[in-house]
């Protein structure tokens, strides 16, 4: 029997809610094929952010060989937690044959690579060695536009997030495949 129990106190759920998130876009850099993939799905993404349709940061370097944990060529796409059901969703459809790692910034940035982290496409081993365990300072990106980790307050209230939950609850009772939440 597990001694695990996830948490389920509302404030301290909503407290520690991942802001920002990574998604590492992987190519064989001496895949002229794959390397091309990479830069025009790069330019694909920023060219959907400056029409609005999400917003993602990619680093202004790309690197064409193994840098920090990862073992191939890559690049870095910041997300905010607003933008990231968008982001995934564009790049699960148009990565092509690229693997993406997508993890959350965190203070513990080994967990995050190692344990917190999703795949689209096929994995790559990490190298994890030189990845911080803890560090004081949240990773903050990007604090001018105010989002994630930057931003000035939260979304809702936990009264706000009560009341939509109940509400959820109530249409959810006529749904005879949803769960019910417990009483407790």
């Amino acid at each position: 029997m597990s001694d695990y129990h996830p948490p389920t106190d509302l404030e301290e759920v909503v407290n520690s809610e991942i802001k920002e998130w990574h998604f590492h876009i992987y190519f064989h850099q001496r895949n002229a094929d794959q390397h091309q993939a990479a830069l025009d799905l790069r330019d694909a993404v920023l060219r959907l952010r400056r029409d609005g349709a999400f917003v993602a940061v990619p680093l202004f370097r790309v690197n064409t060989d193994p840098i920090g944990p990862h073992p191939v060529g890559s690049y870095e796409i910041w997300v905010p937690s607003t933008s990231f059901p968008s982001v995934f969703s564009y790049l699960c459809m148009n990565r092509g044959d690229l693997s993406i790692l997508v993890h959350p910034l965190t203070r513990e940035e080994r967990k995050d690579h190692e344990l917190r982290n999703a795949w689209i496409g096929p994995p790559f081993p990490l190298d994890l060695s030189a990845l911080p365990v803890k560090t004081e300072e949240l990773p903050i990106q990007y604090p001018s536009l105010k989002l994630g980790y930057s931003a000035p307050e939260p979304e809702f209230t936990l009264d706000q997030r009560r009341r939509i939950g109940a509400n959820l609850e109530r249409i959810l009772k006529g749904e005879k495949e949803a769960a019910k939440a417990p009483m407790n």
